[in-house]
């Protein structure tokens, strides 16, 4: 099994800035895309950003300029660094991750449990 573990998620003023960190664990072969989902309230989830292993990045227009995501491959870990960050920001965010686990298997998405993040003076 693989699990998703993110933290740094919690309240910050609007215009303030935080990080958010997903560590993946267990059988782990290979990891393609990692990525950053959220979903406000009575919202989908919508996609914030991905990075492939390539080090190749995609963002959301909303999110653009304002964020920025990297991975460190050695820990199977995916940062998003948020700044400039607004009410409309506030959601919970999920990891994703693109997993081979085995080296004749194929890729499988995981998710992790979602961290909150809340924007408001």
């Amino acid at each position: 099994q693989v699990q998703l573990l993110e933290s740094g998620g919690g309240l910050v003023q609007p215009g303030g800035s935080l990080r958010l960190s997903c560590a993946a664990s267990g059988i782990i072969f290979d990891i393609n895309a990692m990525g950053w989902y959220r979903q406000a309230p009575g919202k989908q989830r919508e996609l914030v950003a991905t990075v492939k292993g390539s080090g190749s990045t995609n963002y959301a227009d909303s999110v653009k300029g304002r964020s920025t995501i990297s991975r460190d491959n050695a820990k199977n870990t995916v940062y998003l660094q948020m700044n400039s960050l607004k009410p409309d920001d506030t959601a919970v965010y999920f990891c994703n991750a693109e997993v081979k686990r085995l080296l004749w298997g194929g890729y499988e998405d995981y998710w992790g449990q979602g961290t909150q993040v809340t924007v408001s003076s």
